[in-house]
């Protein structure tokens, strides 16, 4: 074999050994769990471009948009995402509820929307526990146009936050509708057994077809750990649905998720593209010792104390003979 060929040899190796990485790098960022199949970003990027509700749900159920990718009931077709709205005073929630068969149906997640002024609201998705394994919140990162840091009693573009900043949405389309005064409260026609004739379901895509569509939305949304609109879990408690079919469909790997999960803090940090990323700052509970750890620590000491000459209280009495002695010399 001649150089020349043993270097094209090289190459055609090296390119198929990195064909092959390419093929699997995608899997290994993901969980498992059926929340891997819907981006929370998606959705609420979605929301942003829709001028009504009922436009977002067409959105959402759009082959084109490839926000969602769930086959809840395993039927080999995506499950079509409906729309539920709930509002009291200047707070309102959408549900985003999977439609899994005749009988049952399961929210993925729920937009929680607050009016804070005349020309101020906020936004946040939270994803189910039951498809993300825990509460997922995402929520707009601030942009050179959409966010600055300014005391929360002006009004502005965006508020302050002990968690960084909040950015204003008053300006997306769907925001203003749902605030005029002539609107009412949308609820989704649409059933297991009726769809929109627009609609036509699509086969889900695989994990490493889906992931870079996925993360293209993720660039302008950023996830944080908590809840900016307390009220929206009040609305939306009573009302959430959940399928015992797709609970117990994954069950495991919801359970092998949460065991695994570290519980961390998180403090904003900026990030060049000028979003925010939350970074664990705290030692897990392991770290910072158990109860069970306390109890083998004293137990050491216990054990050491008594192994010293007489004892533990031997000892003590040892030392006050000593210093009795002493004091007679």
């Amino acid at each position: 074999m001649n150089i020349r060929n043993y270097f094209t040899a090289c190459i055609v190796c090296l390119g198929m050994t990195l064909t092959v990485s390419a093929q699997e790098q995608p899997e290994q960022d993901s969980t498992g769990l059926p929340g891997d199949n819907f981006s929370l970003q998606g959705a609420l990027d979605l929301f942003k471009q829709s001028a009504s509700p009922e436009a977002f749900e067409k959105l959402l159920n759009s082959a084109n948009s490839k926000v969602n990718n769930l086959d809840l009931n395993e039927d080999g077709n995506t499950d079509y995402i409906r729309i539920v709205n709930k509002k009291e005073n200047d707070v309102q929630v959408f549900i985003l509820q999977a439609l899994v068969s005749s009988t049952e149906s399961q929210d993925i997640a729920v937009i929680e929307l607050e009016k804070k002024g005349d020309n101020n609201a906020i936004v946040q998705i939270v994803g189910d526990p039951d498809i993300y394994g825990e509460s997922v919140i995402a929520e707009p990162a601030e942009e050179e146009d959409n966010a600055f840091n300014y005391p929360p009693t002006s009004h502005g573009p965006a508020a302050s936050s002990p968690e960084g900043i909040v950015v204003n949405v008053w300006l997306w389309p769907c925001v203003r509708f749902v605030y005029a005064p002539a609107y009412a409260v949308w609820v989704s026609p649409w059933t297991w057994y009726s769809h929109p004739v627009w609609y036509r379901p699509w086969r889900p895509l695989p994990w490493y077809a889906y992931r870079p569509v996925r993360y293209t939305y993720a660039r302008r949304y950023v996830v944080v750990p908590v809840h900016r609109i307390p009220p929206a879990r009040v609305i939306y408690r009573p009302v959430r649905v959940t399928s015992v079919t797709v609970i117990n469909r994954n069950r495991v790997v919801v359970n092998n998720y949460r065991t695994t999960r570290n519980v961390n803090r998180y403090t904003p940090q900026r990030t060049n593209s000028g979003g925010r990323q939350y970074q664990s700052n705290t030692p897990a509970r392991a770290d910072r010792g158990s109860a069970i750890n306390r109890g083998e620590r004293a137990d050491r000491r216990a054990r050491v104390s008594e192994n010293r000459p007489g004892g533990r209280n031997g000892g003590n009495r040892t030392r006050s003979g000593r210093r009795k002695a002493d004091r007679g010399n």
